[in-house]
């Protein structure tokens, strides 16, 4: 695990929960047989050596994304903080949208943010397919014990006798069936001889519970579909509500730390595993499962099914598409683990919903970045400076720091020469008011060279500026005496037309114009940026290396990244501005 102790941990509610616990030593108790398992796994097991156990448990039908990243860091940063292990588990129990490849990218998603699962040589991997066994068990036991029945409602009656928030529900007309015939159906179940939505099982609970979640949940269903692990050995399989508590159990992890949409499924998982409990199925101390708010950012949408509309429906190019907000195109964009990190610790943890302004992400990215990136010159949007009284066959060096925070990394070095690259930007025949940059009779310095006079531009039959011509003032080369014996109020940033490198530039932006578009009654298609990416052929200062995954600070224009997909003209993606510049 990546070592973060010079991080300095913020208080919170969670925070005050673990530390609680073990002030009381709630979890002195805890017994951990190194595998995960039941009551009689666990009984002769010797004492935990983990203060405190937690997990982040995706489901793999979709790959991660910013949510994920906050409860990754919360889950691993508190088994960190607190002597503690967390595990990696997934909750593979709905075979018809899980994928390995899911499996796989969120593996490499969780090592890149910086975090590991093994512990002592022990891998805290797990899967809740390895743990169907147990479950079916279970089942049994909640059947046999008189919690838990097989009903042959169909679905849609279920739903109607489930009632409302305001009206009780109506018990199935199967629900005081006998438990040997509830039994011999599950079993039946199991042996795949009853369609799908023929049958279900369900805990017997209480149907005019105020907790809708209450009213006897389906614990068991059937689906004769393919498991990515398990192929066609189990023809049913256990809901996500009545999964969750058990493999929670099972791991012996103490604290369960979920999202808000969770809340009032809390009963029922303290329900199940208090039955199991007393059905000898498992042993105290049990988890306890703990909720905080979602992140909820300004300008993106997180619903797995609307990001996978996006993909399937070619409004971006794949799950790393770096104007989604899955880790995958965040990391493509330029995004680091230590933004991620950053970004998750300043938006903190609550009880409260929220929503985050996409400039703090944007902003953790630039605090990131600023010590560390080298800088070098591009330009996105060129037209050429002539210096006319420069001779065609000169050149001659300049320098700048690789990076002003470190003097150590030394300088870079690039060619001056007559013909060089500006930004169409940094000229205006006709200036407005307050523009220092280029334009005719002005002088400007350009960055690490010398001041240059304006004196003119180029136009084509159009009437469009082809080349903007300036002379240079021979005694004010930067670095050398003298150099600032004429004052001037502007600085542009240039690249050698002769050497620079020619560059694909990918200008990202927010994939949404609207902040909410997934707000009520909105269509969030309808909300996509038509200018959310847009591709220019730039330069690039000579010289520099353009590896997949390089990134720089380009002077006046933001961090850039080089695409993994590079070819033989560089792809280099904007990962982020200098400034907010969202209007």
């Amino acid at each position: 695990m990546t070592d973060f102790s010079t991080d300095v941990p913020v208080s919170n509610f969670l925070r005050t929960i673990i530390e609680n616990d073990l002030s009381a030593g709630r979890y002195q108790s805890k017994k951990w047989a190194g595998v995960p398992g039941p009551a009689s796994v666990q009984a002769n097991a010797p004492k935990d050596s983990a203060r405190i156990r937690t997990r982040f448990p995706p489901e793999p039908n979709g790959y991660l994304h910013i949510g994920h990243a906050k409860s990754i860091c919360l889950n691993f940063g508190l088994a960190r903080d607190y002597g503690g292990i967390c595990h990696l588990r997934f909750d593979d129990t709905n075979p018809e949208k899980e994928e390995q490849e899911y499996v796989d990218a969120i593996k490499d998603t969780v090592q890149w943010l910086g975090f590991s699962w093994s512990n002592n040589d022990q891998e805290n991997l797990y899967f809740a397919s390895d743990y169907f066994e147990y479950m079916y068990d279970f089942a049994q036991a909640l059947i046999m014990g008189g919690y838990a029945y097989i009903d042959m409602q169909s679905p849609d009656e279920m739903r109607a006798n489930r009632g409302t928030l305001t009206s009780p529900g109506t018990n199935s007309p199967w629900r005081d069936r006998p438990a040997e015939e509830s039994l011999r159906l599950f079993i039946e179940m199991r042996e795949g001889k009853h369609p799908n939505g023929s049958m279900a099982l369900r805990a017997k609970i209480d149907m005019a519970s105020p907790n809708i979640n209450m009213r006897d949940p389906v614990i068991y269903r059937i689906r004769h579909a393919e498991h990515h692990r398990t192929g066609n050995q189990w023809p049913i399989y256990p809901m996500y509500t009545f999964a969750h508590p058990i493999e929670d159990a099972l791991e012996t992890i103490t604290h369960s730390i979920c999202t808000l949409e969770f809340e009032d499924q809390r009963p029922f998982y303290d329900w199940v595993l208090e039955k199991l409990v007393s059905l000898g199925k498992l042993n105290e101390p049990l988890p306890k499962q703990y909720e905080f708010a979602r992140l909820n950012l300004n300008h993106v949408v997180t619903s797995k099914r609307k990001l996978l509309q996006l993909v399937k429906e070619n409004h971006v190019n794949g799950w790393d598409d770096p104007r989604l907000p899955t880790l995958a195109g965040l990391r493509r964009r330029g995004y680091t683990p230590e933004s991620l990190r950053l970004f998750c610790e300043r938006i903190g943890v609550s009880k409260s919903d929220s929503r985050i302004d996409y400039s703090i992400l944007e902003q953790a990215l630039r605090d990131s970045l600023d010590p560390i990136a080298d800088r070098a010159v591009a330009v996105l949007d060129p037209i050429k400076l002539v210096i006319t009284n420069y001779p065609e066959n000169q050149q001659e060096d300049c320098s700048a720091p690789k990076n002003p925070h470190n003097p150590d990394q030394g300088r870079r070095t690039f060619p001056f020469t007559r013909e060089l690259w500006i930004e169409r930007d940094d000229f205006r025949e006709e200036p407005p008011k307050k523009y220092f940059r280029l334009f005719p009779g002005n002088q400007v310095r350009l960055k690490y060279g010398y001041v240059v006079r304006c004196t003119g531009c180029v136009k084509d039959e159009q009437g469009n500026i082809t080349e903007v011509h300036a002379e240079y003032l021979p005694d004010t080369k930067s670095g050398t005496p003298g150099a600032d014996s004429v004052k001037v109020k502007g600085n542009i940033t240039w690249v050698s037309a002769k050497y620079a490198q020619p560059v694909t530039f990918r200008i990202y932006d927010r994939l949404f114009t609207d902040a909410h578009p997934d707000g009520q009654d909105k269509d969030f298609l309808a909300c996509i940026n038509p200018n959310s990416m847009q591709t220019v052929q730039g330069w690039l200062e000579p010289g520099i290396q353009t590896t997949p995954g390089a990134r720089w600070q380009f002077e006046r224009l933001g961090y850039f990244t080089v695409d993994p997909d590079s070819g033989d003209v560089p792809v280099i993606n904007r990962s982020v501005t200098l400034r907010d510049s969202w209007i």
